[in-house]
């Protein structure tokens, strides 16, 4: 029996058309290639950290500016004052009538307003000279602002009608000398732009400060720079600072913060009457800031017995132990305690 045309044709068509379509799926499709395996990038390495010459703190950020140091009062009558917590440094040395006044130093730190801000006086030169920046003033006799500027320093005086220094309304005169410290730093010249040197040997993140390894722990440091100037320093854990009181009563700033510091360095210094008076008629002490003497170094709730000495007028203090060491602080800032030698006193409790 025969099958029909018309079936075979069929069949050979469907044939075809299954061998056409399996073609089809097996062939690659044009265009798409297999897309190959990523690997993520990995992180940038953190940017690199150097520490600020004055206080040691690291910063992935330095700013290139010369230090700026500030004549401030500290007379009841200048109290509280503005901006000293920003200071990097500051130096209390004893002036005419027992009062005490500070020079502050601004590098990595600078705060909207400073003051009151008064007259130089004859050791600021050689306090003020290892830095070879600015020095700002209101008011002083010639031969001791001549000897800041012979000392290698920019000198910025009120009374010379330099910029930057304003009268603040709030207070009275002579008390009432503020500035913004950035106005002073802008007048700074071709030849007093560089960064400070160290002042004092810094530890780093790998090290120990030294009053911590070898010192013995302490709670109060009370000094007396005369029968006026007797002030405390407070260890306090919790803010990790010693904390100043000006006799019993906390000493703060406008801000209402009070004055703090890393480190309190005292150094035991002779003090001598020069031939110069105040308005008043009282002898112009001077501070012996070349040559060498006992020294007490405060540092994370230890006190640490050491040795200071300056070469020259330029040369930096240097901090020894009593093996010869050199002492390093912890970084932060630090307050330097110019207590005398005759008529003061340092007690540690």
């Amino acid at each position: 029996m025969h099958r029909p045309r018309r079936t075979l044709r069929a069949a050979a068509a469907l044939a075809v058309a299954a061998g056409l379509a399996l073609t089809t799926g097996c062939a690659p499709q044009a265009g798409k290639a297999e897309a190959a395996p990523t690997t993520p990038a990995p992180p940038p390495p953190p940017p690199p950290t150097v520490p600020w010459p004055l206080t040691g703190v690291e910063t992935t950020d330095p700013v290139q500016r010369p230090a700026l140091a500030v004549k401030i009062e500290n007379s009841p009558e200048s109290r509280p004052q503005a901006g000293l917590n920003g200071a990097d440094m500051v130096w209390e040395e004893v002036v005419e009538g027992g009062i005490t006044r500070f020079v502050a130093v601004y590098h990595s730190t600078l705060p909207p307003e400073i003051g009151p801000i008064r007259s130089v006086r004859p050791m600021d030169a050689a306090i003020a000279a290892p830095l070879h920046g600015l020095f700002a003033f209101s008011g002083g006799q010639q031969p001791f602002v001549q000897a800041v500027a012979g000392a290698g320093m920019q000198v910025v005086s009120h009374d010379k009608g330099h910029g930057g220094f304003y009268r603040h309304p709030d207070r009275y005169a002579p008390h009432n000398v503020y500035a913004d410290p950035a106005d002073f730093l802008a007048q700074a010249d071709p030849q007093h732009t560089a960064d400070p040197i160290e002042q004092f040997s810094m530890a780093s993140a790998a090290d120990q400060p030294s009053a911590l390894g070898t010192g013995t722990p302490a709670a109060v440091l009370k000094l007396k720079l005369s029968g006026m100037s007797t002030p405390t320093w407070a260890w306090d854990g919790a803010q990790q600072a010693w904390l100043r009181s000006e006799g019993s009563a906390p000493a703060m700033q406008a801000d209402g913060q009070q004055l703090k510091a890393t480190n309190v360095v005292v150094l035991r210094v002779d003090i001598v009457n020069t031939r110069y008076t105040d308005p008043a008629g009282n002898p112009v002490p001077e501070t012996a800031m070349v040559g060498s003497g006992e020294a007490l170094v405060a540092t994370g709730g230890h006190t640490l017995a050491a040795r200071w000495s300056k070469a020259s007028e330029t040369d930096r203090v240097v901090l020894t132990d009593a093996h010869g060491t050199p002492v390093m602080l912890a970084a932060g800032n630090t307050w330097v305690e110019l207590v005398p030698n005759r008529s003061g006193s340092v007690t540690v409790g």
